[in-house]
């Protein structure tokens, strides 16, 4: 598995892997996923494995040293293999890196293994927030402070 920086020949595939990951109305258009990986103070990662691209994040620098972290992606035969962890702690030492002081993040209301998997890694739930998808769903709002 290696990890490497986005590159624009990628979003295509990213696009497929986000469509593949999340539900309509969670999952972003390609024009939305192309706009949050070209914002100024923007990196995304893609996780490779033999030349195929099985997951990738996309942080986002936010005022007040805090890190948004926009999706984390993962096909799902690449699950519970440590794709997930490693693109997060590529954020995560990114974020770091750059001296910020908190990440965030936005998950479904109703994905428990997302929540679990961030629960582990030393985020928390602060809000909820209704509406927050397109399809009507609500997000939590997940933190994790930083050393």
């Amino acid at each position: 598995m290696r990890l490497r920086s986005f590159r624009p020949a990628d979003l295509q595939t990213l696009y497929e892997i986000d469509q593949a990951c999340f539900a309509p109305g969670i999952s972003y258009t390609r024009e939305e996923l192309a706009a949050f990986i070209g914002r100024r103070g923007s990196q995304t990662w893609v996780a490779e494995e033999a030349g195929e691209i099985v997951g990738f994040v996309i942080a986002q620098r936010e005022p007040r040293k805090i890190l948004h972290l926009v999706t984390i992606d993962v096909l799902k035969a690449w699950r519970r293999r440590g794709v997930g962890s490693l693109l997060m702690e590529a954020a995560e030492q990114w974020a770091r890196d750059q001296k910020l002081r908190m990440i965030g993040l936005e998950t479904a209301w109703d994905n428990l293994p997302a929540q679990r998997f961030y629960r582990l890694r030393g985020y928390r739930k602060v809000s909820e927030i209704e509406r927050y998808y397109s399809d009507g769903s609500a997000a939590w709002v997940m933190v994790k402070e930083l050393a």
